[in-house]
């Protein structure tokens, strides 16, 4: 009996940790213990060790290192960046504006907000994901206090003109902030070069622990403390700090930005081959998302006249882990918000696949994802009365 294979293609929702982020962060549970926040020369010991690992992620994107703040994760970083702002901006306006196609940590946030006395605007993008610099800039009022869009999208794996929009937010004297969740360690960021004002990102994204992020915040911003109770991160996040996840976050973003280029060219070789295998073997089916400027990682595409968590179902049978879109909304009956904010139909967006690649996969293990692949389709569309009344519609027999 041949043995099942086992094919991780979900990189989006989280990572495997290196083996070395495990080592780095396993003294800090039983040796090297000490609360940072301690006096005595063995938690100072500890301290250091954070300073040296906040150091570390400053210069991954070109800041300084009393603007990092550990969290614990891309959600938390997300909700301090927006509630934050608009507590400590009201005084000057109560708009925000934002894309239709954020994450839910950026969404329901604003939503929250709305709640409480905000109005928040939500842009359009295009087909492919691409937020419309002109309905940005048209959304724009005197009371706009911050301005919120996502580096990279993490179902479509869109790249965003990041460096365009920090130039319209500072042409404007507004704030800019980024979910960096999916970007950050995939493809460089220059916060400065950007005029980003605020960053989030998440350790178990990029190869790292879970349960540990940052949020970087320029210098001068005059936000109010997000948790209170302790002068840890500056007393703008009180709590003992997470120096085995800090210590993990540091190993994860010192290995993926030291081989990120050759990672990069290894994952848009298999994402290519995947994409144009799908879209010249498959009948019916769409690529999500900018063909070019997208994630390395990245693929999403849709298939007509299936349902998606049918193919996820039998893909699992196969052993192949794969998703219809985020995690977080995972269970959903609703379509993915993403692919109809591209202005997919909700038949369409229900038969997506979202494929994410990591540096441990193989061109071999993409020619298995593709075979099976193309069987389920065919098997579910054998099933389906609307594949049946498509092909009778269009017979010229």
């Amino acid at each position: 009996m041949e043995e099942k294979r086992f094919i991780y293609l979900d990189h989006a929702a989280t990572t495997p940790a290196r083996p070395e982020v495990v080592e780095a962060m396993l003294p800090f549970f039983t040796e090297q213990f000490g609360n940072p926040s301690s006096v005595y020369t063995f938690s100072q010991k500890t301290k250091a060790v954070v300073t040296k690992c906040r150091e570390t992620i400053a210069k991954s994107i070109n800041v300084k290192s009393n603007e990092i703040y550990f969290t614990a994760g891309g959600s938390e970083s997300d909700n301090w960046a927006l509630k934050a702002a608009a507590e400590a901006y009201a005084g000057k306006g109560k708009h925000i504006i934002t894309t239709k196609i954020e994450h839910h940590a950026i969404l329901h946030t604003a939503q929250y907000l709305e709640k409480r006395g905000f109005e928040v605007t939500y842009v359009d993008v295009d087909e492919n994901g691409i937020v419309r610099l002109d309905r940005l800039k048209s959304a724009i009022r005197p009371d706009t206090i911050l301005i919120s869009v996502m580096f990279a999208n993490n179902e479509i794996g869109t790249i965003q003109p990041i460096k365009e929009i920090g130039e319209i937010a500072k042409e404007h004297n507004i704030l800019f902030h980024t979910d960096a969740v999916q970007a950050y360690g995939q493809i460089p960021i220059d916060v400065e070069e950007c005029n980003i004002d605020m960053l989030s990102a998440s350790g178990h994204k990029l190869n790292g622990p879970k349960g540990i992020g940052f949020l970087y915040i320029r210098s001068g911003l005059k936000l109010r403390n997000f948790v209170h109770g302790g002068g840890q991160e500056r007393a703008r996040r009180a709590g003992t700090e997470n120096v085995t996840g800090i210590v993990g976050l540091a190993k994860a973003v010192e290995a993926a930005f030291a081989d990120m280029d050759e990672r990069a060219k290894k994952e848009c070789e298999m994402r290519d081959y995947l994409i144009d295998r799908i879209l010249s073997e498959i009948p019916y089916v769409r690529l999500n998302g900018d063909r070019r400027r997208r994630l390395p990682n990245n693929v999403n595409v849709s298939f007509q006249f299936i349902e998606g968590e049918s193919l996820l179902i039998m893909l699992d049978m196969a052993g192949i882990c794969a998703s219809s879109g985020s995690a977080c909304t995972s269970g959903s009956l609703d379509p993915s918000h993403v692919l109809l904010g591209i202005g997919l139909p909700h038949e369409i967006a229900h038969g997506s696949l979202r494929m994410t690649l990591g540096d441990e996969n193989t061109m071999e293990e993409m020619d298995y994802v593709i075979d099976h692949i193309k069987e389920i389709v065919a098997k579910l569309r054998a099933m389906s009365p609307l594949y049946e009344d498509f092909v009778k519609n269009n017979s010229y027999e």
